[in-house]
């Protein structure tokens, strides 16, 4: 999945956070519907707009960035 043409960083949208582009959806968002047992059906119901690509793109564009980056995690899991 090439997340990168289905997101977008803008500060004047979101105030910087990773969006579809296109829309004021942000990663986030997609991500925290499917935490809640949202379905792609769900969600692509929900947000006529975004295409099955565009969901998949977020959850790409997040493992991406935890292949990358250093997270202290145990704080979090352990609080």
């Amino acid at each position: 999945m090439q997340w990168k043409n289905h997101i977008e960083v803008n500060a004047n949208i979101l105030v910087g956070k990773p969006v579809i582009k296109g829309t004021r959806i942000s990663v986030e968002l997609i991500l925290d519907r499917l935490a809640d047992g949202w379905t792609m059906e769900t969600i692509l119901a929900a947000y006529p707009h975004l295409s099955r690509d565009d969901v998949l793109a977020a959850i790409a564009f997040a493992a991406e960035l935890f292949k990358e980056e250093t997270f202290a995690a145990v704080g979090k899991v352990n609080s």
